[in-house]
């Protein structure tokens, strides 16, 4: 596994924010949400992301994963298009999705280290290693929360998921 350097511009997804452990309740509701808006915006174009981090000092790993804060995003077809949020909540409301919570977002995350991770969820302090050994040797800290791209569904025995850290110079 190595990582690299790699430059993002201005993307759009559905997105939805909370609070709490990937998997938890919430997060379940979340994604639940966000598939429902996407579906009756003909359907979502990539795959599930995420973005994490956490409001406390130290290492985001030894937080409590209750307190972990996320936004969730998934490109889909329609999501640019003026009035086809709103339609499509309106299309799913009846589902008993958490429609309201999802919001369209537009941003662009520049300059990122990435890696593919291969394997359990649980084992990405390998790679976020690496990542953190490749920004130090280049001069480089995090820029923006920890961006995670879900290429195989969250429930896949053998997960491949891109990680990926906004950076700016030390």
């Amino acid at each position: 596994m190595s990582a690299e350097l790699v430059s993002y511009g201005p993307v759009t997804r559905l997105s939805v924010s909370g609070v709490g452990e990937p998997g938890g309740a919430e997060h379940v509701s979340a994604v639940g949400a966000l598939y429902a808006v996407a579906s009756a915006m003909g359907g979502a174009s990539g795959p599930l992301e995420g973005l994490w981090w956490v409001e406390e000092d130290g290492p985001p790993l030894l937080v409590a994963r209750e307190r972990w804060r996320w936004h969730l995003l998934l490109p889909a077809v329609e999501a640019g298009c003026a009035g086809a949020l709103e339609r499509a909540r309106e299309a799913v409301r009846a589902s008993g999705a958490a429609v309201d919570r999802v919001v369209v977002s537009s941003f662009t995350e520049g300059e990122c280290v990435e890696v593919v991770h291969e394997g359990p969820f649980s084992e990405e302090w390998r790679s976020l290693a690496v990542m953190e050994a490749f920004m130090a040797e280049r001069g480089l800290v995090a820029g923006g929360p920890h961006h995670e791209v879900y290429l195989t569904g969250l429930d896949d025995p053998s997960p491949r998921t891109v990680l990926r850290q906004p950076v700016r110079r030390a």
